[in-house]
């Protein structure tokens, strides 16, 4: 289990990037955060992961948690399969090397996050979305129980998109926890489980996914005329979400902001 109690952050001599959070994220489960830009959730990320100390509250944490930030750079020009393989460092004793299985884990975790035919490139070389491929099989490579994701999809096409999506359902019915950011209020959707809606520092909801992220919910966080509809995909019923874009020219708005904040 995860469990944020009366959860605050600010940086020095600013105001509260959220405060009284309240969050439990149980094993085999998935969790998607919602907000607009700057609203704080990298923020919110970054101190369950440990990298930023809240000045309010407690981070409990009963698992190995895996960290996967925005699509990174590096200053040295790794190949793909030895950024993977960090991933097991924890595993290997101070002056020792990796052993025999961790390079067979390392090659079983590329397969499955679908690289392994990227093994040899330079890290470095790779578009932004190869580089966030590299950082979730790192993650994966640490045998972590619970795996929080900045944006994981962001920088991907849509074929690497589903294939994301579907491997993070997959760990969870295997028994991970998976905590997630995104800009995509479908992707909730199509995830299922619990969702966390950052309206303000103060106000911060937290529901099942089927019944918090609505056209309703959505128009008030992102200040745009949001509707959700229900599709038939090969037979089954699927929620899907678009935003009124006469609504908002009528408005006076540019609509290239409406794009930017649901992309």
């Amino acid at each position: 289990m995860l469990e944020l109690i009366d959860l605050g952050f600010r940086y020095s001599g600013r105001d509260w990037v959220f405060r009284h959070t309240n969050l439990t994220i149980a094993s085999g489960s998935i969790t998607s955060i919602l907000g607009p830009n700057g609203k704080g959730k990298t923020t919110l990320l970054r101190c369950i992961a440990g990298l930023n100390t809240a000045q309010e509250g407690r981070v409990v944490r009963d698992s190995n948690i895996g960290y996967v930030p925005q699509a990174t750079s590096s200053s040295f020009a790794y190949s793909v399969f030895d950024m993977v393989l960090m991933g097991r460092a924890k595993k290997v004793s101070t002056f020792g090397v990796p052993s025999k299985a961790d390079v067979a884990q390392t090659r079983t975790v590329l397969e499955r996050v679908g690289i392994d035919q990227l093994a040899t490139s330079n890290f470095t070389e790779l578009s932004g979305g190869q580089r966030q491929l590299v950082l979730i099989a790192r993650a994966l490579n640490t045998d972590c129980t619970f795996m929080i994701l900045d944006e994981p999809v962001s920088a991907l096409d849509l074929r690497n998109q589903a294939h994301v999506l579907q491997l993070l359902r997959e760990l969870a019915s295997e028994g991970m926890g998976i905590l997630l950011t995104t800009h995509h209020p479908d992707h909730p959707l199509h995830l299922g489980g619990d969702a966390v809606v950052m309206f303000s520092p103060e106000e911060i909801v937290v529901g099942p996914v089927a019944t918090l992220v609505t056209g309703e919910t959505l128009s008030r966080l992102y200040g745009i005329d949001v509707a959700t509809d229900t599709v038939h995909d090969r037979g089954n019923p699927r929620t899907v979400v678009y935003t009124r874009y006469d609504n908002f020219a009528a408005a006076g708005n540019d609509l290239r902001l409406t794009e930017s904040s649901l992309t």
